[in-house]
């Protein structure tokens, strides 16, 4: 049993609440257990200056991604009061925008980029994964405001995805592939992986890290298997997000 009482296959609670920042385009809050993440999805009718000095057709979007003072045990600074930000942090925010870019008929968004925020309120575990899943609601919001506006004719959104955590674990002496992984799990784990994975369970990325010693690919592909049935159970609870949005 996992010390939450979760089953192997369990997820845990996760919920979408929709239109919670009144001026972005489009917002959501993701809680997935305790860990919670405010996504905003803005929109600028430019593109960068890189696009135009390469006279790049379409749009862009790109996102940023910060944890809050308190949102771990202990309170962390503000990157922004060390001029710079973490290693960590460029990582996780290029993978936001590089998963939302791999959906997204660039030159159908048009001339302008969207932004994608996502700020960690409360981490238990899992934020990188929850920022996915909850950026592609907002932006999915965002676009269907753009269409609503009459600036956009067709959804450039070409399918869906979600992101979730796997990982292998020792449970009843044994060694398991486990999904969903809060944060005393991740942070004693024999191995962690993070699937961003599509409607259709093709891969868009998979970051996996061997701890305690290298993966045997049987878990791996336990693993695999657990995620993407982790990530119909979200993609589910997208649509309902995006209805209500």
């Amino acid at each position: 049993m996992r010390h939450s009482g979760r089953k192997i296959n369990e997820m845990r609670k996760t919920t979408i609440e929709t239109n919670v920042n009144v001026h972005a385009e489009g917002s959501c809050i993701i809680s997935v257990g305790q860990t919670k993440v405010l996504c905003t999805a803005s929109v600028e009718e430019k593109i960068p200056g890189w696009m135009r000095y390469q006279k790049i057709a379409g749009g862009w979007i790109t996102a940023e991604y910060g944890m809050l003072p308190r949102s771990t045990h202990t309170r962390i600074d503000r990157e922004a009061t060390k001029s710079k930000q973490g290693g960590r942090t460029l990582e996780i925010q290029r993978l936001i925008g590089r998963s939302m870019r791999s959906v997204v008929d660039m030159k159908a968004l048009g001339a302008r980029t969207i932004w994608l925020d996502c700020d960690v309120l409360q981490a238990d575990g899992g934020t990188r994964t929850a920022s996915i899943t909850g950026a592609y609601v907002a932006l999915n919001i965002a676009i269907q405001k753009l269409m609503q506006n009459g600036k956009l004719k067709n959804n450039p959104i070409k399918g869906e995805l979600a992101a979730i955590s796997c990982g292998a674990i020792h449970l009843d002496n044994e060694e398991v592939a486990v999904l969903d992984l809060d944060y005393e799990e991740d942070s004693s784990a024999i191995a962690d992986a993070n699937f961003v994975l599509t409607g259709t369970s093709n891969i868009i990325e998979i970051q996996t890290t061997a701890e305690e010693k290298p993966l045997k690919p049987q878990l791996f592909n336990q693993m695999f298997e657990l995620a993407e049935e982790g990530i119909q159970d979200l993609i589910k609870i997208q649509k309902e997000a995006i209805e209500k949005g």
